[in-house]
C-alpha cells in the first residue's frame, strides 16, 4: 500500500494518459529522463523566445526571432526540384523573403494568400541583403493572433519530441497540479518574496524574460529550496530509522588519542576536535551509527579519522 497522498495520484500515472503522448512518444521522453508527469512538471524552460509584435524587421540586429504583420506580395515557386519556394511579403516599411524548403505549393498559396495580411514569427536573416525568415514558426491570420504567445518558453527536447508535443505534454501535466497546502515557514515566504507552490510552477513554465528562467528568479528559487528541503528530509528520516537499530558500543579511556595528540606538532582546530568527540559520542551509543565525514582537501579528515581508528581498534573496552 502506497503513502503517496491521492491528491497526486495524476502526477505519478502513465505517460501515456497525457493530451498527445503515444507509446512512441513516450519512449521518445525517456531520453529526457521523463516517465511520469511528474517528471515534467519539474523539467523547466532553459530559454525564452520574444514573439511580441513588432512593426517591422527595419534595422533589427539579425539573426533574431521577430513577430510582425506583413501583406503577402508574391508567389515564387522552384524552378527545379531541390531549390526553395520563396514568398515576398511587405511589413510596414521593408519586404521579407519568406523561404520554404520541400513544400507543397497549393499548401503555401492557401497559407499565404496574395494580398492578404498575415502575423508571421521565426529567426529574420540577413541574406545577400536582403531580409529572410526559413520556415517561419508561425503563420496566423489576424484574427488568429491570440494563438501565439507573446512569450514562448524553451524546453529540452531530444530526437521524436518536438517544440510543439513537449508544450502540449507539459501543459497537460500542469493541468494536474492541484492546490496544495504550504509547508514553508511563512516567514520565509515573506522575507524571500517567493510564491506559493503552484503558483511557482506556474510561473516557471511561463517565463516573461530571460531573468525568469534565471537561478535567481523568486519562482525557481522557491523551487530549488523544495528540492534541497526534500532532501534534507529524506536524509533525516533515513537516519532516524537507522539510529533505532543496535549496534556495538566502543568505548575508550583516551590515552593512546592523547598520545598520538601530544606527538603532533600542532593542536587540532575546534571543527576537528568537535568532529571526534561527536564520532566518539556515537560509537559509544548503543545505537548504530550513521554519520559521514565531509570537509575539503586539507581540512584534517585524515586527523579524525585516524584518532578515531585508534578508538575503535586499540583502544576501547567492549560493553
Amino acid at each position: 500500500m502506497s503513502g503517496r497522498p491521492e491528491i497526486l495520484f495524476p502526477l505519478f500515472a502513465d505517460l501515456t494518459s497525457l493530451p498527445g503522448v503515444g507509446e512512441k512518444i513516450a519512449n521518445s521522453f525517456s531520453a529526457l529522463k521523463v516517465n511520469k508527469p511528474r517528471d515534467l512538471i519539474f523539467t523547466l524552460p532553459h530559454s525564452v523566445i520574444d514573439r511580441r509584435i513588432v512593426p517591422t524587421v527595419q534595422g533589427l540586429p539579425a539573426p533574431k526571432t521577430v513577430t510582425v504583420q506583413v501583406t503577402v506580395v508574391q508567389h515564387f515557386p522552384a524552378r527545379r526540384r531541390g531549390q526553395p519556394y520563396r514568398i515576398m511579403v511587405k511589413d510596414a516599411q521593408t519586404t521579407i523573403e519568406l523561404i520554404y524548403f520541400h513544400a507543397r505549393g497549393d499548401y503555401l498559396e492557401k497559407l499565404l494568400p496574395v494580398g492578404e495580411q498575415r502575423f508571421i514569427s521565426g529567426k529574420v536573416e540577413v541574406f545577400d541583403q536582403r531580409a529572410q525568415i526559413v520556415h517561419p514558426d508561425y503563420v496566423l491570420p489576424l484574427d488568429q493572433q491570440s494563438e501565439m504567445p507573446c512569450f514562448e518558453a524553451v524546453y529540452p527536447l531530444a530526437a521524436g519530441i518536438s517544440r510543439k508535443m513537449m508544450v502540449k505534454a507539459v501543459t497537460g501535466a500542469m493541468d494536474r497540479v492541484a492546490y496544495m497546502p504550504e509547508w514553508i515557514e511563512p516567514s520565509v515566504l515573506r522575507d524571500r518574496g517567493w510564491p506559493d507552490f503552484t503558483t511557482a510552477l506556474q510561473q516557471a513554465h511561463s517565463p516573461e524574460a530571460v531573468c525568469d528562467v534565471s537561478a535567481y528568479a523568486p519562482a525557481r528559487e522557491r523551487m530549488a529550496y523544495d528540492e534541497f528541503l526534500a532532501h534534507q528530509l529524506t536524509k533525516a528520516i533515513a537516519r532516524s530509522q537507522a539510529r533505532v537499530k543496535i549496534g556495538r558500543v566502543s568505548k575508550g579511556d583516551g590515552q593512546l588519542q592523547n598520545n598520538i595528540l601530544s606527538q603532533l606538532p600542532y593542536k587540532p582546530t575546534g571543527a576537528q576536535s568537535q568532529a571526534i568527540s561527536e564520532i566518539c559520542a556515537d560509537m559509544a551509543s548503543p545505537r548504530r551509527m550513521n554519520r559521514l565525514l565531509q570537509g575539503d582537501v586539507g581540512s584534517g579528515k585524515t586527523i579524525v579519522s585516524l584518532m578515531v581508528m585508534f578508538l575503535s581498534i586499540m583502544d576501547f573496552n567492549p560493553v
